[in-house]
């Protein structure tokens, strides 16, 4: 085979893959694909950052991997409560004393992802790179809002 088909049978492939991948994970599998990025990020850039300037230690760095774990497991609480609302709401004998509009998993998902990405931009800041004002005025913002979502259940 020549260049041009391997290149098209690899694009190919990979549309097949991410198809693949999105149906069985859905929306909501992706941005815990995408809040498991930005933790390795986080994590990768402040290694890097505390290695820039001497100041690694594995007691530090065992600390934000403990950070992590506490993160996926506060997901995965959001997530079974959304399974268990989902079943109670579900039942003929059952009614929820409240409105149940919006989903726990994608609120706490986006509220970690931006939290993230503050913290990989002070991480870049550290290594010297000049991060704009309103870069992080807009991450802070985009979590608060998230926050907010989640505290109003999606009410406005």
């Amino acid at each position: 085979m020549d260049k041009p088909d391997r290149i098209t049978e690899l694009r190919a492939f990979v549309t097949a893959a991410f198809a693949a991948v999105t149906a069985l994970i859905g929306w909501v599998g992706w941005l815990v694909v995408i809040m498991l990025v930005c933790m390795a990020l986080d994590y990768l850039t402040g290694t890097w950052a505390a290695m820039s300037k001497n100041e690694w230690s594995s007691k530090t760095a065992r600390a934000g991997l403990w950070h992590k774990l506490g993160e996926i497991c506060a997901l995965l609480v959001a997530a079974l409560c959304d399974i268990a609302l989902a079943q109670v709401s579900g039942s003929g004998g059952i009614s929820l004393p409240f409105e149940y509009t919006v989903l726990a998993t994608p609120v706490v998902a986006v509220w970690y992802i931006f939290t993230e990405l503050g913290s990989i931009t002070e991480n870049a800041a550290k290594l010297g790179a000049p991060i704009p004002g309103w870069l992080k005025k807009t991450l802070s913002s985009l979590r608060d809002a998230a926050d907010e979502n989640g505290e109003n259940g999606g009410r406005k």
